[in-house]
């Protein structure tokens, strides 16, 4: 892998940990020489990963549609800011730009985003590796719910290794690194 994608809250949560997290991801992926692609804002988690990714030189490209520019702000010092002009462009130049996604915690566009990232795994346009960022227990009663979906027969057995999750950033991306992505 030599970019991420990573989806997270342009909010920073109620507790502190979610900026630490993101502080830590960011270091963990600077100190392997990972480059970021995220959603272009200056605010919340989003910020926060942002601001680490370039204070440790590393590479932080934004992609943000237009009409974003008026409600979110966009982040100035990254080392590219991509406009585009609608979300659905968004999320295709943020996964052409990327070899994997992570997902730190944060709303709708997270989760929509990286499930549309597993799908996308799963009906093969793309066999790039998934993790959740597993902070403080916030993917936990998501991981349940999926395995109840398995257990109701709408999701495969199978389809459940297209992602993994763990708690800490660098293990994250070492089981990302080692996934074997297949169908």
């Amino acid at each position: 892998m030599k970019r991420i994608c990573v989806y997270c809250g342009s909010n920073p949560g109620n507790d502190p940990v979610y900026l630490q997290y993101a502080t830590m991801l960011g270091e963990a992926m600077a100190r392997r020489g990972l480059g970021l692609v995220y959603g272009g804002a200056s605010i919340g988690l989003m910020g926060r990963i942002a601001d680490t990714m370039i204070e440790n030189g590393a590479e932080a490209i934004g992609v943000i549609p237009g009409s974003l520019f008026k409600n979110e702000v966009a982040h100035s010092g990254l080392s590219e800011l991509i406009t585009v002009d609608s979300m659905h462009r968004r999320k295709e130049k943020m996964a052409s730009l990327a070899d994997g996604f992570v997902a730190l915690p944060g709303g709708f566009g997270t989760l929509e985003e990286v499930f549309e990232a597993i799908t996308w795994t799963q009906i093969r346009i793309h066999a790039k590796p998934v993790g959740l960022l597993n902070v403080s227990g916030y993917y936990d009663f998501l991981s349940e719910f999926i395995g109840y979906a398995v257990s109701q027969g709408f999701i495969k057995r199978k389809h459940q290794l297209l992602y993994t999750l763990a708690s800490d950033p660098d293990m994250l991306i070492d089981q990302m690194e080692n996934m074997v992505v297949r169908i």
